[in-house]
């Protein structure tokens, strides 16, 4: 029986490195113009990086945070409060939106092979496994300078963590509800931070959480073939390895209506809403619209379909 379990645990393993440097490629820097897409929310727009390293964006925009049409070369994107981050595939990084307390201060930082971002604060993962980050650091969420051998970073607006290369996890920032609580959690392959907990993905494909039990976001100890989590403010959302998915939490304005989805190969939870990138590079999503977040029906993320190698057409509405 633990010859089987080992061999599951070493499969979901291995299945959940091929997911994320193919799907989402927040942990590789890339040498190339060519992006894996991906799609974040922010706090009231969307953010979607396209696979020829362009990005779209679409919503609330008065602190020019969806200002991102020029940007080029483009392999990673985060979206906090009212701003927006790429990493460019020179390790660079770019920004735009609200600069409040510091948090677009990224133009310096070099070897850069992951960025993360909450409503107050920029985290950025260095190729050495050393972290950065700028902006408000009222809770200590800033405090990572002595951090090491990290290979993913996750931001909430009150807390920061790491998940480190031997599957353990660090945090640091507000510490109520106990969302600190990682230090004793180990197989851990992915981490995602909400406002008030704190999730973790383990090599078996089950998940852990801590914080906040509010809503029931903590509700995720009978989930199961799980290969990415996200958190939001109030949910956490599991992408499932059959393309489907799972979400707990409030579901206020109908932002954990997930359950028709299929063929998903990546999701993000925001504060208002739940996105879904479609394995053809289309986005789905629910939750608010009161500025046009949601309108991401006629987005391809993918430039050319990869069997036919024709140019994809948005669906019509």
């Amino acid at each position: 029986m633990k010859q089987k379990l080992d061999k599951k645990t070493s499969a979901y393993f291995i299945l959940f490195i091929v997911v994320m440097v193919i799907l989402c490629k927040p942990f590789t820097q890339a040498s190339t113009t060519s992006a894996t897409p991906y799609v974040v929310a922010g706090t009231r727009h969307t953010v979607g990086l396209k696979s020829d390293g362009m990005v779209v964006a679409t919503g609330l925009n008065e602190n020019g945070q969806c200002n991102v049409s020029s940007w080029r070369n483009i392999v990673q994107i985060a979206a906090g409060g009212y701003f927006t981050v790429g990493l460019k595939s020179d390790g660079t990084v770019v920004a735009a939106g609200s600069d409040r307390f510091g948090k677009l201060n990224v133009s310096t930082w070099t070897n850069i092979i992951q960025v993360a971002a909450s409503k107050y604060h920029t985290v950025g993962l260095k190729s050495d496994g050393s972290v950065v980050a700028v902006g408000a650091n009222r809770f200590g969420q800033l405090n990572v300078g002595d951090w090491t051998d990290i290979i993913q970073v996750a931001a909430s607006d009150y807390h920061t963590v790491g998940l480190k290369t031997d599957g353990t996890v660090v945090a640091v920032g507000s510490h109520t509800y106990n969302r600190l609580n990682v230090s004793f959690w180990t197989e851990i392959v992915q981490v995602a931070a909400g406002n008030y907990h704190t999730v973790g993905l383990k090599s078996d494909g089950t998940v852990v959480a801590v914080g906040s039990k509010t809503y029931n976001r903590l509700n995720v100890n009978f989930w199961t073939d799980i290969v990415q989590v996200t958190a939001g403010a109030f949910s956490t959302v599991g992408l499932k390895l059959d393309g489907t998915v799972l979400s707990v939490g409030s579901n206020f304005l109908g932002k954990l209506e997930v359950r028709p989805w299929r063929d998903i190969s990546q999701v993000n939870a925001g504060i208002y809403n739940t996105l879904g990138l479609k394995s053809d590079g289309r986005v789905v999503a629910v939750g608010y619209n009161d500025y046009g977040q949601a309108n991401v029906s006629n987005w391809v993320m993918i430039s050319r379909d990869p069997v036919t190698n024709t140019p994809l057409r948005p669906l019509k509405n």
